[in-house]
């Protein structure tokens, strides 16, 4: 029997990601979607096939659902996990978890008092390129420097409810460096210092306060140190990290991972073509397992707790000017 899976909110990640990686998934099937423009539901209610729901609280009262997928904006994110919690339905939820440290505690105390699992799409660990990154890291010796970048071109920064950090925040830090920051915490853990400049000067004629630009230096007592420049307007669209270790490095790269020599002489390489819709694929049918009791939860909300508390050390050093531990702020 496969679960019974709806969408909330159709925006370009649901319709390129999340919905194909329902129609090819061996444990959900998609029977109902949600949105506020009813011109969307309706497109893709006949297109799919499913029922289609302006009001997500009507969804959930109509649909016996087993799961949900979350992909709305931030300052929404909160009411549709608190919706799903009542109605003890499991909930795979867009990045980022939160828009603050508080809303994550509560939103990891409210899944846990329903029983329902929680688990925060990070596609990247469920492609093989990524997987492969330890991997390769265990031959260059011993690892002393990281040096990570994912940057990206938006001409208006300011433009919708990204630019606000009422509604989504923050800027690039919460919203696309979350992919970046996982992948630090997964392969290095939750740094022991962070240090982080940040800018909302990039459109000087518009008005917006989300940072689109971030320069984080992060640091670990074992003597690891790194640094993450996130942007939204620096273009071409660049997602990158490079360890360097006393006897090579590991490049790491969207769809490509190499491990050289610290002269740059490549000694190995994998790629992996048009990935991007398994991976989601992978990431739903391991979601089914989880509610199913037969994987654990690598990603839920006691793992994003310390996702959250790397952001908000982001936040509060950029404010204070000073590294911040965000191992304090759990």
């Amino acid at each position: 029997m496969k679960l019974r899976a709806g969408v909330v909110g159709l925006g370009k990640q649901a319709l390129e990601d999340h919905i194909p990686g329902l129609r090819s998934s061996d444990g959900a099937e998609l029977v109902a979607i949600c949105d506020e423009n009813p011109e969307i539901v309706r497109e893709h209610q006949y297109q799919l096939r499913v029922n289609g729901y302006t009001d997500f609280r009507e969804m959930f009262r109509a649909e016996q659902l087993d799961m949900v997928v979350v992909t709305v904006p931030h300052h929404i994110g909160r009411t549709v996990i608190e919706t799903a919690a009542e109605h003890r339905v499991h909930v795979l939820k867009e990045k980022p978890f939160a828009t603050s440290m508080s809303e994550a505690r509560e939103l990891a105390k409210r899944c846990e008092e329903s029983g329902i699992q929680l688990m925060v799409t990070l596609q990247r660990r469920f492609n093989p390129i990524y997987t492969s990154f330890t991997q390769l890291a265990d031959q260059i010796g011993t690892p002393f420097v990281v040096d990570a970048q994912y940057a990206l071109f938006i001409d208006d920064p300011s433009e919708g409810w990204r630019g606000l950090t009422a509604k989504a925040g923050g800027g690039c830090v919460i919203d696309m460096g979350y992919h970046l920051i996982d992948m630090i915490l997964w392969y290095f853990g939750l740094p022991d210092r962070v240090l982080a400049d940040i800018s909302v000067g990039a459109r000087p004629d518009r008005e917006y306060d989300a940072e689109d630009t971030a320069l984080i230096h992060f640091g670990y007592d074992s003597g690891l140190y790194g640094s993450l420049l996130l942007s939204r307007f620096i273009g071409p669209k660049t997602e990158r990290i490079r360890l360097v270790g006393s006897k090579g490095m590991v490049h790491l790269e969207r769809g490509r991972i190499q491990r050289l020599t610290n002269g740059g002489d490549v000694i190995e390489s994998l790629s992996r073509e048009q990935a991007w819709p398994s991976a989601a694929t992978c990431q739903i049918d391991y979601f089914c397992r989880v509610i199913e009791g037969l994987r654990p939860n690598t990603s839920g909300p006691k793992e994003n707790l310390a996702h959250m508390s790397f952001i908000a050390a982001c936040y509060e050093s950029a404010k204070t000017h000073v590294y911040i531990n965000p191992k304090e702020m759990l």
